[in-house]
């Protein structure tokens, strides 16, 4: 993707759950290395809008680009350059920690070396080195969503999609977490708050949905 190529284009973009639009009418270009901010009340499509970018959402309408790949057609182009944190984990309740990054570092093909390298480096960077081996079922949802957010960029995304990034977290694990997803190291981030005024603090655009 040349520099002059937005990170996103979105052009009338529309999506439907039946007959109900989620999304209607989306229009955005934010370039390479910036954050949107994505604001709205509950049921405005915020996360659908975040599902629709990752291409777990194909759009019913109007025209999505995201890293200069067209969606839905080439969201295979997408695959090992886009990071999601979820307001909810999605983690593997049954494995530890360490084993939930390891396994997404197979499935993203980082080298074993590598990965258990940059596993411990992450967990270090919560604070969770020494809860690393307990399962996630006994992990609080804070843990949890500190774990969650080292596997968003242990492949060291361009696009990073945050939906509710400090939900479950306390004062400390907001800092870590915020210290690690930032967008100081050049990475384009959409981020979906609740929290208006932090949201507006971080983001270079602003969408109002």
């Amino acid at each position: 993707m040349s520099a002059e190529t937005p990170a996103i284009s979105l052009q009338d973009l529309g999506r439907d759950y039946g007959d109900r639009a989620a999304l209607d009418g989306v229009e955005v270009e934010l370039p390479p290395g910036r954050t949107l901010a994505v604001l709205g009340p509950n049921g405005s499509g915020k996360t659908t809008l975040l599902r629709v970018l990752a291409g777990l959402l194909r759009p019913s309408r109007g025209r999505a680009a995201v890293l200069g790949c067209e969606l839905p057609g080439e969201v295979w182009r997408l695959r090992g350059r886009v990071g999601y944190l979820a307001h909810e984990p999605l983690l593997y309740r049954d494995l530890s920690a360490r084993e939930n990054l390891r396994l997404a570092a197979r499935l993203h093909g980082i080298d074993r070396a590598d990965a258990a390298d940059r596993v411990e480096r992450l967990l270090e960077a919560v604070a969770m080195s020494e809860r690393g081996d307990d399962r996630v079922a006994e992990l609080s949802a804070g843990m949890a969503q500190r774990v969650a957010a080292c596997r968003a960029i242990l492949h060291e995304p361009e696009l990073l999609l945050l939906d509710e990034p400090d939900a479950h977290l306390d004062a400390d694990g907001s800092r870590l977490v915020g210290a690690l997803i930032n967008g100081g190291n050049g990475r384009t981030r959409v981020l979906v708050s609740h929290d208006r005024e932090r949201a507006l603090a971080d983001a270079d655009l602003v969408l109002e949905l």
